[in-house]
């Protein structure tokens, strides 16, 4: 049976190993080093079953839920692709890592840093990457290297299917002819195989069975589908079909929910998101759950296949995403938020028989998920942090946002631009934005005092945020 940790986890997984495993597996003899399969998908929330949403339909992911541990509260470091997974794959926070857009590599800023699993390669591992690692302009740079680190990986894959070489001219998108930052969506007739996540699990069972055949060295094996990412492509039958349009929800209530909230809290809206009708939020939550349903059969195949192989057993999974995403919570679509649904991903980890302590290397930041996954009544630090950058004027500024296991406390350019409190005994929806209510004056200053302790832990050694370097590219608004 699985295991429940309601823990605060920052920085997603990529601490579970800097921590506890990368620095000091080649201590150990090849036949005695657990392998590892790590599986990052796009853009994902918590619309999983194992997660208790009624309308996720995801048995591949809450079987694998159920033979490990669901971290409960995990939270990304930063809501957008290049930001978050710079961070844990570095792990280092985006303050320490310099980055804080997408279109950057960290050899940009702090290029002496060995990434996670160019720290496995040096202990002896086998590294491969499949699919999105780093980041990606998605759909555009599917089938290349996207914004790749050449150091972390001995072997990389990046197959394109149809969604990306057959199917753009079908896809319907709220800005025509823009589809990876925008909603947009396609039921394909096309079927698993011939899509370019249905492709990587082909591979990965093919990067599996060399591993099993040659099990002179263990294998780090990342393995990052692109769905659900805009555009929403899934083959029609079935996975559209598991999620009738008619029955996809639709939130209200939005202006009386952004009554009391901070301009830059509504930061991340659109302009396009205005063309939305009831219809067309239905069609996209429908081709967003699709999308997810299809990338849940695809992570079955690549666990099926280690099952199939006899690697299972020395195997450690981690399943997560880079961040949460938003299906029309608040008024706002997809990512770049500091609110929950933003903010929040799915963690999950089986790790069988792993019961020693490596230490970490020195620069790291974070903390160890060992402890947890032995005893999930384990509480650890009991907050996670998360930022985010907003432009003024042209200027930039971060907002951050500090999660506890009740509160929830935003501040906007150090209080300058706004705050948010909110209380998730009684609002779990972050409806009600308490900042300002004098009966949780002293709650809110407290947590003002922790936030700010909090910030200095993702700051480098040196206090000061590396330099932005891109070579001229758009890294606000690329998606």
């Amino acid at each position: 049976m699985g295991r429940k940790c309601w823990f605060l986890v920052g920085m997603l997984a990529g601490m579970f190993f800097w921590g506890d495993f990368a620095g000091g597996l080649a201590m150990a003899d090849a036949q005695d080093r657990p392998n590892v399969l790590f599986i990052v998908s796009d853009d994902l929330n918590n619309l999983l079953g194992c997660y208790g949403d009624p309308l996720a339909r995801t048995p591949h992911l809450d079987q694998l839920a159920s033979s490990g541990v669901l971290f409960e509260r995990a939270y990304c470091s930063f809501p957008l692709c290049g930001p978050s997974r710079n961070s844990f794959l570095t792990g280092l926070h985006p303050n320490a890592t310099g980055i804080h857009a997408n279109a950057q590599i960290f050899r940009q800023t702090i290029p002496q840093q060995i990434s996670l699993p160019q720290a496995f390669r040096q202990a002896g591992y086998f590294a491969a990457r499949i699919g999105k690692l780093y980041h990606y302009n998605v759909p555009r740079s599917v089938g290349t290297n996207g914004h790749d680190d050449p150091a972390s990986w001995e072997l990389e894959l990046n197959p394109a299917g149809v969604d990306r070489l057959e199917e753009e001219p079908d896809i319907f998108s709220l800005a025509p002819g823009k589809f990876g930052g925008t909603l947009s969506w396609y039921a394909s007739p096309k079927a698993d195989g011939f899509h370019t996540d249905g492709m990587m699990a082909a591979d990965a069972e093919w990067v599996l069975e060399r591993c099993a055949r040659d099990r002179s060295r263990p294998f780090f094996l990342a393995v990052g589908f692109f769905r659900p990412h805009t555009p929403y492509v899934a083959p029609q039958d079935p996975y559209f079909g598991w999620h009738p349009v008619d029955s996809m929800p639709v939130v209200t209530g939005v202006a009386e929910d952004q009554a009391d909230l901070p301009e830059a809290a509504l930061g991340s809206a659109k302009k396009e998101h205005e063309k939305l009708t009831d219809q067309l939020r239905r069609e996209c939550r429908q081709a967003y759950n699709a999308s997810i349903s299809f990338m849940d059969a695809q992570v079955g195949r690549v666990i099926a296949s280690l099952k199939r192989l006899g690697l299972a057993e020395n195997t450690i999974i981690v399943f997560t995403s880079d961040h949460g995403y938003h299906m029309g919570e608040h008024g706002l679509w997809q990512k770049m938020s500091l609110f929950e649904e933003s903010a929040r991903v799915p963690l999950l980890i089986v790790a069988p028989g792993i019961s020693q302590k490596i230490p970490a290397p020195g620069n790291l930041q974070g903390q160890s998920l060992v402890p947890m996954l032995a005893d999930p009544q384990q509480t650890g630090r009991n907050w996670a942090i998360t930022q985010v950058v907003r432009r003024r004027k042209g200027e930039r500024f971060f907002g951050y946002s500090l999660r506890t296991p009740r509160w929830r406390y935003t501040e906007w350019d150090e209080g300058r631009e706004g705050r948010e409190l909110y209380d998730h005994e009684a609002d779990p929806r972050e409806l009600k934005n308490l900042a300002e209510d004098p009966s949780v004056a002293a709650e809110r200053t407290r947590l003002a005092g922790l936030m700010q302790k909090a910030v200095q832990t993702t700051l480098p050694e040196s206090g000061t945020i590396p330099p932005v370097k891109t070579d001229g590219w758009d890294i606000i608004l690329q998606p």
